[in-house]
């Protein structure tokens, strides 16, 4: 695996361990380095004719299970962006405020605007994988937030928001290792929580809830892509080729100056 590919089907969708890993064709060491600091320079240079063009907007959608990679993947593609144009959003346990609006509101208002990266550590999709696990939301009612889900990121492409969904697939051996990390190394143990080994018992729940989402939500204008991340250098990798190939699909440019402009002389 070169490229990542979006979910096209049922058929595309293999989340068990053996897919958590890319076989063969990628290779650590320098050239793997090289080809990070590739992509990482494309998405920085196209970065900044996105911002001067202001005709599209990105949103980079991060799903996975704890401990897939969410912060450390954010951290290495973005890590050359010029801030001004790139804004993180993490999505937790709703607030009581947002409980009192529908699901998606919290969501709208942290849409990218036009000229900006926008990037969603967790998202809209919690409302629909963590309430379907733990039984508070019929298979009806999910099947309705899949529909309101594809008709939102419709709605937001029509009006020049690209969006990509990434779902980081980590193994449940891999999983167990960076937890057990966390609760022993004192730098990463606040980010661990009880809640984490509750839903490692409840593993095939969360798959086929994930399932459930892949097939149900990857659409032409708002693809899925599968991201094999038991290999932390090899995901950041993948992640930041797929963005950089959709921003160089765009045709982005610099705006031309008017001509009255271009005669003016600075003295």
């Amino acid at each position: 695996m070169t490229r990542l590919r979006p979910v096209r089907g049922k058929k595309d969708i293999t989340l068990g361990d053996g897919a958590a890993h890319v076989h063969g064709r990628v290779k650590h060491g320098p050239d793997l380095e090289s080809a990070m600091q590739h992509e990482g320079d494309r998405i920085a240079d196209l970065q900044k004719v996105l911002y001067a063009d202001a005709r599209y907007g990105l949103l980079i959608v991060l799903q996975g299970r704890d401990a897939s990679g969410k912060d450390g993947t954010i951290r290495r593609v973005f890590s050359a962006v010029n801030p001004q144009g790139c804004q993180v959003t993490s999505f937790g346990v709703p607030s009581e405020a947002e409980q009192m609006h529908d699901y998606l509101w919290r969501v709208h208002q942290a849409v990218p605007s036009r000229r900006m990266i926008g990037i969603f550590n967790r998202s809209h999709y919690e409302d629909v994988i963590v309430p379907r696990v733990h039984g508070t939301l019929s298979k009806k009612r999910c099947e309705r937030r899949y529909e309101e889900i594809n008709d939102f990121e419709r709605m937001l492409t029509d009006n020049h928001v690209v969006v990509l969904k990434f779902m980081l697939h980590v193994s449940r051996d891999e999983q167990k290792k960076r937890l057990q990390e966390r609760l022993e190394n004192p730098q990463k143990n606040w980010k661990f929580r009880e809640g984490d080994l509750e839903d490692r018992r409840n593993w095939d729940a969360f798959t086929k809830a994930y399932r459930g989402v892949l097939s149900s939500t990857s659409t032409k204008w708002a693809p899925w892509y599968i991201v094999p991340s038991d290999d932390a250098k090899v995901r950041d990798w993948l992640v930041a080729r797929c963005i950089a190939d959709t921003l160089a699909s765009l045709g982005l440019r610099y705006p031309k100056a008017e001509p009255s402009l271009r005669r003016l002389k600075v003295e």
